[in-house]
Parts: C-alpha cells; sequence; structure tokens
C-alpha cells in the first residue's frame, strides 16, 4: 500500500510540474517576448509571430534609420549630464542656495534635478536597448510618435543645460576631472571588462556576416541574372563588418594604451602617503544644529573640528554677528515677526532687533530636513534648536578661546549706505582684540587694509587666495584657502608648502585632498566624515 501511495503522490507531482511548464510555455514564449518588445517600444500591443524572422539587414524604413541616430543621441546627452551632476554633488547645497534667492523657496532642488536626469537617462536607455533587441530579432522599427515627441524635446532641453554649464558653471567641469582622478582605475579596469564581455558576441556576429557573405559571393559565380544584387548586398556586409569590427577594436586598443598616459594620486605607496586632513566646521556644524549659531560651534567641538569657519556680518549699529545670506528669510523667523522687511539686507538691522529672532525653528520644526544628509534629531537636540538666537562674533570667540580652536571666517562688506561701510575692517579687529582671545587662534582671511591689521593684532595667521609663492611671503601668508576645484591644476603642488583649507563636502574629495598631502579642510556635513578621520589608513 505504501509503494502504491507513494506512487500516486509521484504521479500528482510530475503532472503538476507538467502542468507548470506548460502554463510557463503558453505565457512566456517567444510571440509572449516579441509582443512585449513591440508593445514597449512601438505601443503596438498585437500578437506577434512565433518564429524568429528571416528579414534582411536594414529592413526599417528610412524615417526610422534616420531617426535612431537621435535617440542614441539623446541616450548620451542625458547619461552624460546624469554623470555630471552626480559627480558635481558637493556642489547641491550652493545650488539649492541659487534657486532659493530666485524663488525664495527653500528645497532639495539639485535631488530633483538628479531625479529628473535619471529618469530621463533610464527612459533613453530602455529606448536604446529596446530597438537593439528588436534589431537583433531582424523586426522592423516603429517607434511611437510620442516618444519621437519627447525625445526630440528632451535633445534641446539637454543642449540647455549643457550651455548653462558652460556659460556660468564653467569651472564644473573640474569636478568631472577630479572625481576620475579617483574613479579612473576602477573605470578602466571595468571598461576592458565589459569590452571582453563584448568580445564573444560581436566576434559572433562578425562570424555571421562572414558566412553571409561568402553565401553571395557563392551567389555571384552561380548565378548571373542576380549578379547586381549579390554584389550590393556583399557591398553591404562588407561595410557592416567593417562599421562594427572596426571601432570595438580601435575602442579596445585605446583602454589598453590609456594607463601609460593617466595619473592618479590615490595609487601611492602606504609610506608615503600624507597625515590626514583636519577639518574646519564649515559655519559650524550646519547639518548638526543650526548653522552659525551656539549650538552649531558646539556641535562642530564636539566631532572634533579642527577649527571653526562663519561669516560676519555688521548691523546698523555696529555690532558683529554671524550670518550668511543677503537677508534672514531662510534661517529666521523674519516673515512672522515683520513680513514686510524679510527681504532687507540684515546689516540694516540694529543688535536689539536682531537679537529677539529665532534663527533655530526653521531647522528644527520644518516639514522636511532642510538638508539633504541631516542626522535625525533627538528630542533634546529639537529643543535645544528651537531656542537659538543669532550669535554674535563674541559668542563665537568665547567658544573659540575656550576650547583652543582656530577662527576663520569670511567678513561681508556692509552695503552702500551704511555707517561702518568705511571702518568695518577695524571694528572687527576692535572686538577680537577686545575678547583677549589668544591672537594666534585667528586665521584672518580678509585681503583688505593688511598692514593695518600686522600692526595691531601681530599675531593673527594671515590666510589668502591662489596667490603665487612670492606674494604669499611678501604679505606673510602662512595658509591659503582655496576651493577644491583648484587642485584639478596639478595639485596646486607649487604650495605643497603652504597648509591650506579646501573647501569641500563630500566623502571622495577628502580622501582626494588626503592624498594630495594637504593639511585641511572645510565641511558641512563633517559628521559623515568622522570615521574616515578617526580610523587608522588601510
Amino acid at each position: 500500500m505504501d509503494d502504491v501511495n507513494r506512487t500516486e503522490t509521484g504521479n500528482e507531482e510530475t503532472g503538476r510540474w507538467k502542468n507548470f511548464n506548460s502554463w510557463i510555455k503558453y505565457y512566456f514564449n517567444y510571440e509572449c517576448y516579441m509582443t512585449f518588445l513591440s508593445g514597449c517600444y512601438s505601443c503596438k500591443w498585437e500578437a506577434q509571430q512565433k518564429k524568429k524572422a528571416r528579414r534582411p539587414l536594414c529592413c526599417c524604413s528610412l524615417r526610422e534609420r534616420l531617426f535612431y541616430p537621435w535617440l542614441i543621441t539623446s541616450f548620451c546627452l542625458s547619461v552624460f549630464l546624469l554623470f555630471t551632476w552626480i559627480e558635481s554633488s558637493n556642489e547641491y547645497n550652493g545650488f539649492d542656495w541659487v534657486i532659493f534667492l530666485g524663488t525664495g523657496v527653500w528645497f532639495f532642488w539639485s535631488l530633483v534635478l538628479l531625479s529628473f536626469l535619471g529618469i530621463l537617462a533610464t527612459y533613453t536607455t530602455l529606448l536604446l536597448v529596446l530597438g537593439l533587441l528588436l534589431c537583433w530579432e531582424k523586426q522592423r522599427l516603429h517607434l511611437h510618435w510620442y516618444h519621437k515627441i519627447l525625445i526630440l524635446l528632451m535633445i534641446p532641453f539637454f543642449s540647455l543645460l549643457l550651455w548653462i554649464l558652460l556659460t556660468y558653471w564653467k569651472e564644473r567641469w573640474l569636478t568631472i576631472g577630479l572625481s576620475l582622478q579617483i574613479l579612473a582605475p576602477y573605470v578602466h579596469l571595468s571598461s576592458i571588462s565589459m569590452m571582453v564581455l563584448l568580445s564573444w558576441p560581436v566576434a559572433i556576429y562578425l562570424i555571421h556576416l562572414e558566412g553571409e557573405a561568402r553565401m553571395r559571393r557563392y551567389q555571384i559565380t552561380s548565378n548571373g541574372r542576380r549578379r547586381n544584387t549579390c554584389c550590393s548586398m556583399l557591398m553591404k556586409l562588407r561595410a557592416l563588418q567593417v562599421a562594427v569590427g572596426l571601432p570595438f577594436f580601435l575602442i579596445l586598443l585605446c583602454l589598453y594604451v590609456v594607463p601609460f598616459g593617466t595619473h592618479s594620486p590615490c595609487l601611492q605607496e602606504r609610506e608615503k602617503l600624507a597625515p590626514k586632513p583636519t577639518f574646519f566646521g564649515h559655519r559650524g556644524a550646519p547639518r548638526l544644529g543650526p548653522e552659525n549659531t551656539i549650538m552649531s560651534f558646539e556641535k562642530a567641538v564636539e566631532y572634533g573640528a579642527h577649527g571653526l569657519e562663519s561669516d560676519i556680518q555688521i548691523s546698523i549699529d555696529g555690532v558683529p554677528f554671524l550670518m550668511h545670506d543677503y537677508d534672514l528669510t531662510r534661517t529666521t523667523n523674519i516673515k512672522e515677526v515683520m513680513p514686510n522687511a524679510s527681504s532687507r539686507n540684515p546689516s540694516f538691522f540694529e543688535w536689539s532687533f536682531l537679537s529677539t529672532l529665532n534663527a533655530g525653528k526653521w531647522f528644527s520644526d520644518a516639514w522636511i530636513k532642510p538638508f539633504f544628509h541631516m542626522k535625525p534629531l533627538s528630542e533634546a537636540d529639537k529643543k535645544r534648536a528651537r531656542n537659538q538666537r543669532i550669535a554674535k562674533l563674541t559668542d563665537l570667540l568665547k567658544i573659540a578661546q575656550k576650547e583652543k580652536k582656530l577662527v576663520i571666517f569670511d567678513l561681508n562688506s556692509p552695503p552702500p549706505r551704511h555707517p561702518s561701510r568705511k571702518s568695518y575692517i577695524h571694528l572687527v579687529v576692535r572686538v577680537i582684540l577686545d575678547s583677549k582671545i589668544e591672537q594666534h587662534l585667528i586665521a584672518w582671511l580678509p585681503g583688505s587694509e593688511r598692514k593695518y591689521i600686522k600692526s595691531k593684532a601681530p599675531g593673527f595667521q594671515h590666510v589668502g587666495t591662489y596667490y603665487t609663492l612670492k606674494e604669499l611671503a611678501d604679505e606673510n601668508i602662512t595658509r591659503i584657502n582655496v576651493d577644491y576645484k583648484r587642485l584639478y591644476y596639478n595639485g596646486l603642488r607649487s604650495h605643497h608648502n603652504v597648509p591650506e583649507d579646501l573647501q569641500q563636502d563630500t566623502k571622495f574629495l577628502y580622501v582626494l585632498v588626503g592624498f594630495h598631502g594637504y593639511s585641511f579642510c572645510s565641511f558641512h556635513c563633517f559628521h559623515i566624515l568622522f570615521s574616515l578621520v578617526e580610523s587608522e589608513p588601510e
């Protein structure tokens, strides 16, 4: 009985498996595959033929053949712009700020653009792949006119973006060069691996074309009536062999030759590695607390910042305070308190009014995180952030004096008709000296009236921008402050003896700065890099 039951059970399982196989064959067959390809590409979902067609090469209409290069062009532009924007992630905050200045709305506009470019790149890639698969199956291409309109609209849109980059953001191209200094070895190895994998289908296709060509040659010799037709087809086959094989060979040859002319600073011996760069808290720690507030600077100290960076403006009654923007809309509640004056320059307010504004609720109570790389705030941090006020320069100096941290700042010139327009540098120097902070903790960045500064505060460390070595020596400048994109120009090798504060905000740039051997960097979200700074080099 047991054997009979087992036999019956086995027969039931075999029957189920046969039913499952028949279900797969019914729903997932060649006809279904071709219907899916044709439906996605041409929006025609009629059932297609069950066997592979045997049509001649280039069976598409002239209109489709003329349009396909436009599809390839849109694909190349979309992928290139997507790669450019991904590698420009260090500029996202600046991009959002520029859009905020124009619209008055603070949002992740950079991520919106990233998502949009990603969708367009995916869309063009899918159309291109579907077209190639249909060609491989020797099906005629009939791209739906919806797709054609979108493709034709995308090309001028991409062209406009390229024009904007070339006209207004020329230096953003340097970011791609910097990223390739790190990614180049990996891109090179990946490209060679991809070409090796592609070599098999390319070789099989070329062998297939050679077989077709030999068959046409035989037909020429054996059938004189169809001689002209066979000669024409033979020429097309030979041209197609050259069009496929020659570019593939040249690309592969270039990939093997490229390493002889490339240099990556990331390929170094362990013994030659410079110490890891230390970092400045750019406006404190603006991803952990409201920027340019006491909480933000204390968070920066908590995470081990070597120095503190800020922006200084002068109130109408002569009080230096910390503020980056040209108005108070983004970082205070000025719209609730005095909406008619929300667009006024902060320097035209008295300190007695500025000190009453809340500078933290925009950060803690926003319906969406104000910055992308923000950690979730604890309830204690939210409560603390809600009570933040605009900080004075003296508040920053107290923290720096207590924690023995360097202080560097951008000193914004007051607008015209401001009472401190001509004396703001003297005013700030007097406030610093009155605070009794040790002078060597001040890294003086403003380039005006350096002789006066040296006479009044000889202990200040003077910081310059991208000067020549002779100019740096004449001005007794011990440190330079430059944008990270300057690394592209031969790594600033002529300034290797000058510690530098390179302003940048991503992991790959921090690694690149370290490999170039620089001393300092300033960050918005350095808490992300905290593990890199604390860990030992591998």
